[in-house]
């Protein structure tokens, strides 16, 4: 890490901290060389691999925006949005790999969805598992009342 008061990359951290949601570390460094003490943050990168191959940084924003249109015209409250997507992030961190696939995501997304509202994770579910036909409606309304019996 470079000092940013005169550019050295002697230093040394001094102190570190975690955030609330552990993703971002604090690091109190100091300069060897000036003796100026400074701040970084460091963020655990989690890059996803989109189907045409293109990689970008996930963003929770947009997990969320897609979500939402699962939910037009249904009640939803941002601090459901937020925790739902905050599930799925700690999820896809939690497999230690710094690439996702979007169909990984999508996977992630499911669950937590079915939990939240059945309409919108059947809307959500058609159109990630491109459904085709009537029939793949009535297959995944099926195994939501299965899933639904399991857990009673």
């Amino acid at each position: 890490m470079k000092c940013p008061f005169c550019d050295t990359d002697d230093t040394k951290v001094v102190d570190s901290r975690d955030s609330e949601d552990r993703f971002k570390i604090r690091r109190r460094r100091l300069c060897t060389a000036c003796n100026n003490r400074f701040s970084t943050v460091e963020v655990a990168n989690l890059q996803v691999i989109k189907r045409s191959g293109v990689v970008e940084p996930f963003m929770r924003e947009k997990l969320i925006r897609g979500v939402k249109l699962a939910f037009q015209g249904r009640s939803i409250n941002q601090d459901s949005l937020d925790k739902l997507a905050h599930r799925v992030e700690n999820e896809l961190r939690a497999k230690s790999a710094s690439h996702v696939d979007s169909y990984e995501i999508g996977l992630a997304l499911l669950e937590p969805l079915r939990e939240l509202d059945e309409v919108a994770y059947l809307r959500f579910a058609s159109v990630y598992q491109n459904f085709t036909s009537v029939d793949d409606f009535e297959q995944a309304i099926k195994d939501y009342r299965e899933w639904q019996k399991s857990r009673l």
